[in-house]
């Protein structure tokens, strides 16, 4: 009975403790933004991101696929479409089709670094409702490649300062805009803007490049619009399986085919996925996000001490970004075997794509899936390898002056730091600077989120002028 009693209170404790840490679990209280209304052309805004998608700056990694003659109309009409930029701010083009802008400040100081990629994945014809590369404004948004990815970031950060500049306004501090042509295919253009930012022994205040966007419906039990900002990003790794055989003729196969072979191991790294780990920005997103959940939500986010493993049920089960929070993603995505359907290949290969949380590495996830598929006349290769990036600070102007800018141009929004599952440019600037931030100035829909990279890629119009908006906050803060 003793024992029955001392067990009774133990549990009466633990629900003790876990409902009153999920009572204070709450969020803080939010000073009411007084921000100034931004007038400046907006239908101008438009214009100039319409001539922008209109250059089919498609980049491959063959670069004999690649049109140089639509880079170059592009960067060929930056000085009519932002004249100002143009008279104001010096120019220095580096290899891997970078443009460097360099906006002169009223002091030495660390400057900000406003980043953007010009080119664009490929977009076939077929299937979408408008011509990809029209350009068409119609029910109420503009249709393109590059329309959210990430043209519309260009347009913003230049048509914010051709308006500041034609307005008189000087930045505090040097402004850099850093835009390259060859981010989908991982070019050398953004890295070798770092390296000269590096050789002259400059560290940015505040770099600023694509990432998180004000969304909805993203978060378990949050309602609200969310406004994300990654601080870190995962890395990424492209890992070859391959196997060795004599081949042979297909009408009598040995007991385990190359193919087979190949298969097994797939289904048995899928079977063994990575241990979730609780990176610092995925703590620090669930600490803001869930104060703002259901009652059931704030209860495991408000005691991870004892929930962690039901967090870790809930992003298995559903996948998709909140299970790439919280672990190291497999995804295999290519296979190869014989060219004809009576041959046994010779040699078999599968492609999986790996991204790396910001607690594992290359090495530790190289062995993780060694040991997973768990067959020793299998090769493992990496083909690509990025490692984890640095993680950003948040106890600084910098963050301040973003999350700022956010919340005055999206009022009631929820700003929250978080992981971002991508790979972007931004990452080569860890080198230099701790105060790295990835946020596209949208707010978007699902539709529109799901058009990225897909068919019928498009933005509201009110949306191009909210990203300008969103700019001019910014630099004024620079």
């Amino acid at each position: 009975m003793i024992w029955l009693g001392i067990c009774a209170a133990l549990i009466l404790l633990f629900l003790a403790v876990v409902l009153v840490r999920t009572l204070r679990f709450r969020p803080g209280e939010q000073t009411a933004s007084a921000a100034e209304a931004v007038e400046f052309d907006r239908d101008g805004a438009v214009r100039t991101l319409a001539a922008l998608v209109r250059c089919r700056t498609v980049s491959y990694c063959e670069r004999a696929l690649e049109d140089d003659a639509e880079f170059d109309k592009l960067t060929d009409m930056l000085p009519q479409l932002f004249p100002h930029v143009a008279q104001s701010c010096d120019l220095t083009r580096l290899p891997g089709r970078a443009l460097l802008f360099r906006w002169a400040g009223k002091a030495p100081g660390e400057p900000a670094v406003f980043m953007a990629h010009y080119d664009v994945v490929p977009a076939a014809e077929e299937g979408w409702s408008r011509p990809p590369f029209a350009a068409v404004i119609e029910d109420g948004a503009l249709w393109g490649r590059g329309t959210l990815d990430t043209k519309v970031t260009l347009n913003g950060i230049l048509a914010a300062a051709d308006h500041l500049i034609a307005q008189g306004f000087v930045p505090e501090y040097d402004v850099y805009f850093a835009f390259s042509g060859g981010e989908e295919i991982s070019g050398p253009g953004a890295a070798n803007i770092v390296d000269y930012f590096a050789g002259r022994g400059i560290t940015p205040a505040l770099v600023l490049d694509e990432g998180g966007a004000v969304v909805q419906g993203v978060f378990p039990g949050v309602s609200e619009a969310c406004a994300i900002i990654g601080i870190a990003e995962k890395g990424m790794m492209n890992v070859e399986f391959s196997v060795q055989s004599n081949g042979g003729h297909a009408s009598a196969p040995l007991p385990q085919t190359p193919i087979g072979r190949l298969a097994a191991a797939c289904t048995r790294v899928e079977a063994h996925p990575f241990r979730a780990h609780l990176s610092e920005p995925a703590r620090m997103m669930f600490d803001t996000l869930g104060r703002h959940s259901g009652f059931a939500y704030r209860m495991i986010f408000a005691n991870l001490w004892c929930f962690g493993g039901v967090l870790n049920a809930i992003c298995r089960k559903k996948g998709g970004e909140l299970n790439a929070l919280m672990r190291t993603t497999v995804a295999f995505t290519q296979m190869q075997g014989s060219e004809a359907a009576n041959v046994l290949p010779s040699s078999a290969r599968m492609v999986a794509n790996i991204r790396l949380n910001p607690m594992d590495s290359v090495a530790s996830a190289t062995e993780h899936l060694r040991r997973a598929a768990a067959d020793d006349g299998i090769a493992l290769r990496a083909t690509l390898s990025e490692e984890p990036s640095r993680i950003s600070r948040t106890d600084c102007a910098a963050w301040e002056h973003v999350c700022a800018a956010v919340r005055d141009t999206w009022p009631g929004s929820i700003v929250a730091p978080y992981l971002m599952v991508q790979c972007s440019d931004s990452r080569h600037y860890g080198r230099i600077s701790d105060r790295v931030y990835r946020f596209s100035a949208m707010d978007l829909t699902e539709e529109e989120r799901r058009s990225i990279h897909g068919v019928d890629e498009h933005i509201r119009l009110e949306t191009i002028g909210r990203s300008v908006e969103f700019f001019i906050r910014l630099m004024k803060r620079c």
